[in-house]
């Protein structure tokens, strides 16, 4: 039996989009197609998804404070976004907290960075770097790739701006997360969406728990707990909560978050059957870490402690 939304304590939601269709630029749901997107047809996604809507899906279990990531807005023009999701936390109090974007391998890298950083709510920079779609298809020291050299020295700026990364990535790319990690200690690296354990059949999920034990060894790394959707195949908590118990058995209870990625995962199930699964994952663990899963953690490593009160 799923736990009610109700006995949910006070978390924070660690990773969700916001997105006016009709204003601002976001060409992924503006005529140009994403190949092979992990759910399928997105075509659900776009319509403008705005602080009410939020409100709306999170109606019985809404978190007391936010980070936003990037949501594929324009390229040419990352701080546009910012400037934009500045607005509407002044009006509506949502996002707390903000993952910008920044081309990491682009000459003006330490522009866009410093631009970034001068808001009071960015915390971290997402830049999605080259990735197979396919674990048989992953070679290393492709151009864009978390082993390209110019990518490097974009990501190199990070620790001097005092931001964090938010990694998207497969599973079968941690190995160059591994040695990201470890050639930049200082630097947080948060991968999203629980390395993406699409591939349920017992060969897929061996290999995604073995590629997050590779990641676990660096202690900058932390894990976001989300996307777990599969594609034509129904949500259920069945499914996932074996999952969920796994990473954080792999990552540890302090260095795992609860995430939405919604309006995302909107596609697959509906917010409170999130937050009901999760806290169904994490009911045998002790009270503190449940806390540090729920907020603590996101909390500190976004450094959220004021928003987050």
């Amino acid at each position: 039996m799923t736990t009610a939304t109700t006995d949910v304590p006070a978390f924070i939601d660690a990773h969700h989009h916001f997105w006016d269709i009709g204003r601002n630029p976001y060409p992924w749901l503006q005529g140009e197609t994403l190949a092979d997107f992990r759910y399928g047809s997105y075509a659900a996604l776009q319509r403008n998804y705005l602080p009410d809507d939020f409100t709306a899906d999170t109606r019985g279990c809404a978190p007391m404070a936010t980070v936003h990531i990037e949501a594929e807005w324009d390229r040419g023009t990352p701080v546009d976004e910012t400037r934009w999701l500045a607005s509407l936390a002044q009006r509506y109090r949502r996002p707390s907290v903000v993952v910008a974007h920044a081309d990491l391998g682009a000459a003006d890298a330490r522009q866009v960075l410093a631009a970034q950083a001068a808001f009071d709510m960015v915390r971290g920079i997402r830049h999605k770097p080259a990735v197979s779609a396919r674990a048989g298809e992953c070679r290393r020291g492709a151009p864009g790739s978390m082993d390209d050299a110019r990518w490097r020295d974009g990501y190199a700026l990070l620790q001097q701006f005092g931001l964090s990364f938010d990694l998207q990535a497969p599973w079968w790319h941690l190995e160059q997360a591994l040695a990201l990690a470890r050639d930049f200690p200082a630097t947080t690296l948060i991968l999203n969406h629980t390395g993406l354990p699409s591939d349920r059949s017992e060969q897929g999920l061996a290999g995604w728990r073995k590629a997050l034990e590779t990641l676990a060894q660096a202690p900058n790394a932390a894990l976001k707990i989300s996307g777990l959707g599969q594609r034509d195949t129904p949500w259920s908590a069945e499914a996932n909560i074996p999952v969920i118990r796994s990473a954080i058995a792999i990552f540890g209870a302090d260095r795992c978050m609860f995430a939405s990625n919604f309006p995302v995962d909107s596609l697959v199930a509906t917010y409170p059957a999130i937050v009901a699964a999760f806290a169904e994952a994490i009911a045998p663990l002790d009270p503190a870490q449940r806390h540090a899963l729920w907020a603590g953690n996101a909390a500190r490593l976004y450094r959220m402690h004021a928003e987050a009160q």
